[in-house]
């Protein structure tokens, strides 16, 4: 039995131990290096990934070949490209890990077909999606309004230990920020 994807999912609801059986035998679990991609831009997006070990991020590449960091997830955070996932369409976005990882991923049809059998994990999916989109809200309106000092204590408030994992310059980049700019927020 995997106690950790078990007791993820049972900090929202209640799993007997035949439903977590049928959880358990959607899931995949892969291990992927550092600086190795789940999802390239442009491919289709095939799984959502719960993070048990490890740091991702997701990040997307302008015209002028500057990356900009979208998202970093630790242990127990979901990563992907939600709206290729959910669309069933091509990545906007590159999913790569920071340091070696290790995930659980589930398919878009493992999904359905994970909600459709055990309809409780649907409200456990809904919450996670409502956890996200408020975190999202919440990123918009801080490079919207703060400033770049603002948003650096904000990070660090939001994931403590997180600047032990993350090489500045990836730093730098979710905030909006140079290089320059963050060694003398950082300093």
């Amino acid at each position: 039995m995997n106690h950790f994807l078990k007791e993820h999912i049972s900090e929202i609801i209640h799993l007997t131990d035949d439903e977590f059986e049928t959880i358990q035998s959607l899931f995949v679990k892969r291990k992927f290096r550092k600086r190795q991609f789940l999802i390239q831009e442009n491919q289709p997006v095939k799984e959502i990934y719960l993070i048990e070990k490890g740091f991702i991020k997701s990040s997307f590449i302008d015209s002028t070949g500057k990356e900009h960091i979208l998202q970093f997830a630790a242990p127990n955070w979901w990563i992907s490209d939600f709206a290729a996932f959910f669309k069933q369409d091509l990545s906007s976005v590159a999913v790569d890990c920071i340091e070696d990882s290790e995930v659980y991923a589930i398919s878009y049809e493992n999904l359905n077909h994970l909600c459709s059998k055990i309809p409780k994990t649907e409200h456990f999916f809904r919450i996670k999606s409502n956890f996200g989109y408020v975190a999202l809200q919440q990123r918009i309106l801080s490079l919207m309004s703060k400033t770049a000092k603002e948003r650096y204590e904000d990070f660090i408030k939001q994931y403590p230990g997180f600047i032990d994992h993350i090489p500045k310059q990836l730093i730098a980049s979710y905030l909006g920020v140079s290089r320059e700019t963050l060694s003398r927020l950082y300093s």
